[in-house]
């Protein structure tokens, strides 16, 4: 179990990977994003990306999935109050395996309540060819190994 404590500024891990399928890009885009480029090759040939790709925000779920799996699974996480910023830099295409870099860009004890603390992450997700297709920096709470 990871806390607070044991988070160190510059800190740097891999996570993953985590292979995309045509058939759950449709199913995710027919209930949260249903444009026709993440619908059917059709749909996907007669856009500007030239073939079916993920929604951005199936993207950013399977970030959070293989964050929870690599990371928040085994820490003393107390939820997040958000994001200061998400970027859907390349399309995500069907068979596209994903990784995610994760980098500690600070982490913040709290004044008020001494038993947590805030840490600042910057995540890329990655394709098998190293392409960063998503970036994001989350906020997320931790608990104190110690308050």
């Amino acid at each position: 179990m990871r806390y607070f404590d044991d988070f160190q500024q510059g800190e740097v891990s891999e996570y993953g990977p985590y292979v995309i399928s045509r058939e759950e890009i449709i199913a995710f885009a027919k209930q949260f994003d249903p444009q026709p480029f993440h619908l059917s090759d059709e749909g996907g040939r007669d856009s500007i990306f030239g073939g079916i790709i993920a929604s951005g925000w199936h993207t950013a779920s399977i970030c959070h999935k293989i964050i929870v799996e690599g990371l928040l699974g085994k820490a003393a996480s107390l939820g997040s109050p958000g994001l200061d910023e998400l970027r859907w830099l390349k399309p995500v295409r069907p068979g596209d395996s994903l990784t995610v870099r994760t980098e500690v860009l600070s982490t913040t004890p709290s004044r008020s309540k001494q038993d947590r603390g805030a840490i600042k992450f910057r995540f890329e997700v990655r394709n098998q060819h190293g392409d960063v297709v998503m970036s994001e920096v989350a906020n997320a709470l931790f608990a104190r190994r110690t308050a």
